[in-house]
């Protein structure tokens, strides 16, 4: 009998593997691919509190042409107010519930069935597995990446299961991601009492007049492939309980999604120069999340657009909208696209994907996994 998808997609459910905890996912998954012929490697990486992340490695076949799946089994906090336990997966009416079932172990478990499918095939086919995407990602795919580039292994192409469908089964791909980067502001100043503000210095001003101008910067105008960049500024702090207290320094954190005009680093220092310019002494702090990329079309997205029109009769559209994923460090070493389930319901309470779309899901995946092993 061959693998259902729904099943597996249940059984994945069922490990409540919330950032970083794998709960036995790992475990899940690995038995299933052991038992369709694929050599499983885990590991784990890191220490708490970002980890240790468990991590999955799995390859069936040999030499090229090499094609790979990436994916998480980790998943975001169920919260409070689900209509029964998210971690025992229902399915009702024409919905399969729980945490995870759209981001992303149902694309998961319709990719293994898919491989289950396909069990005959030329060169090789992989899939990239970790348990740290929703979390920090520092010891998930870059560990992953760095643990094959030991080997010398590397894929000719990739897709991502993320969820990427808007309102229906296979309407968007995503081709690119934005980068993103956050950074930190603080202003000193010296604490006193607002009725004598020349024995203080107020930071407050400062901040203001800084945070102003970068909310008027203008990054840019977009291109062919992705919306105009945006600075937005997410907190302004002074940490001040007090009506009659001049604050001894300000704070202020900013977000910026950018496009591939840009690199973080060169936008960290855009940001600084600005700061500085109004608050010299300030201290500006900036992490890079993960760089801007896109993959432009060509034989990968094609390949895909294809699977789908022929399963679904629609003409996907190629997008780079929406945050980030790990495909920002998968582009380091071959085309990358993602494509995945409908994205309505990720991270909601009551998290469900259509039985039918996991089902479908699979088929897809499956013709995807003979057009590029053929």
């Amino acid at each position: 009998m061959s693998l259902d998808p729904l099943a597996l997609a249940e059984r994945l459910i069922a490990c409540p593997s919330v950032t970083p905890a794998d709960a036995g996912a790992m475990g899940v998954l690995g038995s299933a691919l052991e038992g369709i012929g694929f050599t499983v490697h885990r590991f784990a990486a890191g220490e708490a509190p970002d980890g240790p992340i468990e991590n999955l490695f799995a390859m069936r076949g040999h030499g090229a042409p090499h094609f790979a799946f990436a994916g998480h089994t980790d998943v975001v906090p169920a919260g409070d107010g689900w209509s029964a336990d998210p971690f025992v997966p229902a399915i009702r009416g024409d919905l399969l519930y729980g945490r995870g079932a759209v981001d992303m172990k149902g694309a998961i478990a319709a990719f293994v069935a898919a491989a289950d499918r396909v069990s005959q095939h030329q060169g090789t086919l992989s899939l990239i597995i970790t348990g740290d995407e929703e979390g920090p990602a520092t010891y998930g795919t870059v560990a992953l990446i760095d643990w094959m580039n030991a080997r010398g292994i590397r894929p000719d192409l990739c897709l991502v299961g993320e969820p990427t469908s808007t309102h229906r089964l296979g309407d968007m791909v995503k081709i690119g991601r934005r980068g993103s980067v956050n950074i930190w502001i603080e202003v000193p100043g010296t604490q006193g009492h607002v009725a004598y503000p020349h024995l203080a210095d107020n930071p407050v001003p400062r901040l203001i007049a800084a945070l102003d101008a970068l909310a008027k910067l203008h990054l840019d105008d977009g291109n062919d492939w992705f919306q105009p960049s945006n600075l937005e500024i997410t907190t302004v702090d002074v940490g001040n309980g007090a009506t009659n207290l001049i604050p001894g320094a300000a704070r202020a954190r900013i977000n910026i999604r950018f496009n591939d005009e840009h690199r973080g680093a060169e936008l960290i220092a855009r940001v600084e120069a600005i700061v500085k310019d109004h608050a010299p002494t300030a201290n500006v702090r900036g992490i890079v999340s993960g760089e801007s990329f896109v993959t432009k079309p060509g034989a990968l997205s094609t390949l895909v657009a294809d699977a789908i029109r022929e399963r679904t009769g629609i003409d996907p559209e190629l997008s780079t909208t929406g945050g980030t994923s790990d495909a920002r460090f998968l582009s380091r070493l071959c085309p990358v696209v993602e494509f995945g389930l409908p994205n309505a319901t990720m991270h909601k309470l009551d998290e469900a994907a259509a039985v039918a779309d996991i089902e479908a899901l699979a088929d897809i995946y499956a013709d995807i996994i003979r057009a590029a092993l053929k």
